[in-house]
């Protein structure tokens, strides 16, 4: 069966990679993959990174086809991606017998929508979240032009689609209570963003005990607050003196360095490192425990983190917030970690201690792990998303 895959994030990227790569690997061993993908311009010239992307195509039954991302002029630039998109599914379209579109988050769906009506294939909508209203919580004004376009084109593609993936149940139950899917719902399926459990995995052969290293791992800006990430690492420098920070970060070093000098954290305790996605695995195994925090706004509802998955792989526990996705069941369930409800210094001290105390459990570790290959395991959203292709294939 061939699948057309329109990502706009770039596989050259970590989450395009993880969240695309090693999904379309799994699936192509059933499936021949069309994957177009939005690519970096920093990225695509990169030899090197395309090199070892083509290594890891070999041997699969994918065909890939970068375009290159632009950014600038706002809008217009996004258009003149979508055309030659369009254009590019088109062309696919006419030479494969495709059954099926898959569009992984909003734009691409515009294209999505195109190859569904033109060559009545089914058109399967990933939403990876509430994109409109992630642009409205960061800025975007409630009666401006580009939300209210955003949230018609939403509409269009929730009612277009022959079936829905969702990254939370609580992202899924709100679409439900959304008025013009009533009875109108299609099926919906829920696939969190998982990881490779083979690669994040509990380095049993590192001695961790005579030091205790906290974490931190990707982006420190838009939706994450790390200068509450910032005072907790204070705090904890209290109740552990000799702790140490490490934190894997692509660009937002300046700003990282200014959050943790404003709550004293001095330059010895601290190391920042920007590294390869090969090499996250290798430094996460250093880590006793992780720290880290997202706005709880509605947005986030439909958000599950990649980090999460990743963590708990390494068997690294997590003080996080409540509010996001499914993370608070999870959380709380599973006893992978500590849930700060209000970021106010006593509620932070006080999670801070029982954090502590259970990152200091003897089988912390393996229960962490454990936890990831319930909710988190690549081979089992592979399988799910299989079944969903499988499903839409048997309806012409």
């Amino acid at each position: 069966m061939s699948i057309l895959y329109l990502s706009y994030d770039g596989i050259l990227e970590p989450l395009g990679h993880s969240q695309v790569l090693c999904y379309i690997q799994k699936l192509s061993k059933t499936n021949k993959i069309l994957l177009i993908s939005y690519e970096k311009n920093m990225d695509i010239n990169d030899r090197k990174k395309r090199s070892l992307i083509k290594k890891e195509l070999e041997g699969y039954d994918i065909s890939w086809f970068p375009l290159t991302y632009h950014k600038k002029p706002p809008i217009l630039s996004t258009a003149y991606d979508l055309l030659r998109g369009i254009c590019l599914a088109i062309k696919l379209s006419i030479i494969n017998p495709i059954r099926v579109v898959h569009a992984r988050g909003y734009p691409v769906s515009i294209i999505a929508l195109f190859i569904k009506y033109l060559f009545g294939v089914k058109y399967l909508f990933d939403m990876r979240g509430f994109w409109p209203d992630e642009k409205l919580e960061s800025g975007w004004n409630a009666k401006g032009v580009p939300y209210k376009v955003t949230k018609i084109f939403e509409k269009l593609f929730l009612l277009s689609a022959d079936h829905i993936i969702s990254l939370t149940n609580a992202g899924s139950l709100e679409l439900q209570k959304f008025p013009y899917l009533k009875g109108k719902v299609p099926p919906i399926t829920v696939i969190p963003t998982c990881a490779d459990l083979k690669i994040f995995k509990v380095n049993k052969t590192l001695n961790k005990k005579n030091k205790f290293t906290v974490g931190y791992i990707g982006t420190a800006s838009n939706w994450y607050l790390f200068e509450e990430t910032a005072l907790c690492f204070a705090l904890i420098l209290e109740e552990i003196p000799k702790a140490s920070f490490l934190i894997l970060n692509r660009g937002d070093h300046n700003y990282i360095e200014e959050c943790l000098s404003k709550v004293g954290i001095k330059k010895d305790s601290y190391k920042i490192l920007e590294c390869s996605r090969y090499e996250v695995p290798k430094y996460l195994s250093e880590l006793n425990a992780s720290v880290f925090f997202i706005k709880p706004v509605f947005s986030k509802k439909a958000s599950a983190p990649t980090k999460l998955a990743e963590l708990l792989g390494c068997g690294i526990p997590c003080l996080t917030n409540t509010g996001v996705g499914d993370m608070d069941s999870i959380i709380e369930h599973e006893k992978v970690g500590t849930l700060i409800r209000s970021f106010d210094i006593d509620s932070i001290k006080k999670a801070i201690k029982i954090f502590l105390s259970l990152a200091l459990e003897v089988n912390i570790q393996e229960r962490c792990h454990e936890t990831a290959e319930k909710y988190f395991c690549l081979e089992q959203g592979a399988s799910k998303l299989n079944a969903v292709y499988e499903s839409l294939a048997k309806f012409k």
